[in-house]
């Protein structure tokens, strides 16, 4: 099992910047995926930027390739996010998840994650 606890969302102005932390802590060695989702008010959560172990894959949605960074500092047990130029369409909620997966998916499967962090609310205006 993976704890994972997110911080970092609020309110921002157009072309504002956030980054969001992802605290992980537990049996991380057993997962092979972290990274972030968001979901929409009445949507289903979609991947926002995922980083793969195996060959160093990382995976970033369309609408957000360019002004989203997600990186990884295994010493501080930290996945951060950092958003820049955000638009009031990336108003979200934002998750953070892991998981083993056997391949990454193009777009990322939410049902293929079963560790997740509670969210954090990021709002754009």
């Amino acid at each position: 099992h993976v704890q994972l606890v997110e911080s970092g969302g609020g309110s921002v102005q157009a072309g504002g910047s956030l980054t969001l932390s992802c605290q992980f802590h537990g049996y991380v060695y057993t997962t092979n995926a972290m990274g972030w989702f968001r979901q929409f008010p009445g949507k289903e959560r979609e991947g926002v930027a995922i980083k793969y172990k195996r060959g160093g894959t990382i995976y970033y949605d369309d609408s957000v390739e360019g002004r989203f960074t997600i990186s990884q500092d295994n010493a501080r047990n930290t996945l951060t996010l950092r958003m820049d130029s955000l638009k009031p369409e990336d108003t979200a909620m934002y998750y953070c998840a892991a998981e083993w997966v056997r391949w990454p998916e193009i777009p990322p499967a939410p049902a293929e994650f079963g560790n997740w962090g509670q969210g954090t609310q990021v709002t754009v205006s």
